[in-house]
């Protein structure tokens, strides 16, 4: 079977009932292309290698000063995990693993929401995350969780990022939160604070929040002080 010639580009179906995935010639190509099943709008598919291309030069201007990767264990919306590969690669976190029930790239849910970011960000996948985040551990990786605990510290206390080790960044469920057996494994727990009614945040937007504020607003100059201690000035 040949390949699509060069001259022609895949387009997806907006609507994810529908999702049909077809080639259309340049010369065809405008914004009021249909779905010739469903009529939706028809989007362009980007390539992983025009993905690459167009991010590679801002992932390399704002990446984090230290080695930042995430786990996403359980996450039960495409929508979510596409806006955290987004984010991920925004923020220039270097990989994403994923466990559980969390959806994996090639969904088109995930595709509307990463919008090519999908491709951008290495990602690995395993059923187990509990066995995958002892496995983290054991190479020497510092797993912090997202999560509202009773010993949990707040985002904006936080004061270092722990030295020459990896730091994993742990989201869990939207609604269970993350498997206890694996914050257990964690070596600090953090947390949003919340001034409303409400008492916890998208998980997509938390994890939002937290890791531009781990790769951009803590001092890059790494220290060793306890979490949430406070710098003094020189």
């Amino acid at each position: 079977m040949k390949s699509a010639p060069s001259s022609y580009h895949f387009y997806q179906c907006s609507n994810p009932k529908c999702a049909l995935r077809i080639p259309a010639g340049r010369a065809v190509q405008n914004d009021s292309l249909k779905c010739p099943r469903c009529t939706s709008p028809l989007l362009p598919v980007p390539t992983p290698q025009e993905v690459l291309t167009t991010l590679s030069q801002s992932r390399k201007a704002t990446r984090p000063a230290f080695h930042l990767e995430a786990l996403l264990d359980n996450i039960r919306s495409t929508f979510n995990v596409g806006a955290m590969f987004r984010i991920a690669d925004g923020a220039g976190i270097s990989h994403l693993y994923l466990s559980g029930l969390t959806p994996l790239p090639g969904n088109p849910r995930i595709s509307k929401t990463a919008l090519g970011a999908e491709f951008a960000v290495p990602w690995e996948y395993a059923p187990n995350g509990l066995q995958l985040a002892q496995s983290l551990k054991a190479d020497g990786k510092t797993l912090w969780a997202l999560e509202t605990t009773p010993s949990a510290v707040s985002l904006f206390e936080i004061q270092f990022i722990p030295k020459n080790q990896p730091l994993v960044l742990v989201a869990g469920n939207e609604v269970s939160g993350i498997d206890p057996a694996i914050l257990e494994l964690c070596d600090e727990k953090i947390f949003i604070p919340m001034s409303g009614y409400k008492r916890s945040l998208n998980v997509a937007v938390a994890f939002g929040i937290a890791v531009y504020h781990l790769a951009f607003a803590v001092p890059s100059g790494l220290t060793d002080l306890p979490i949430g201690s406070k710098i003094q000035p020189q």
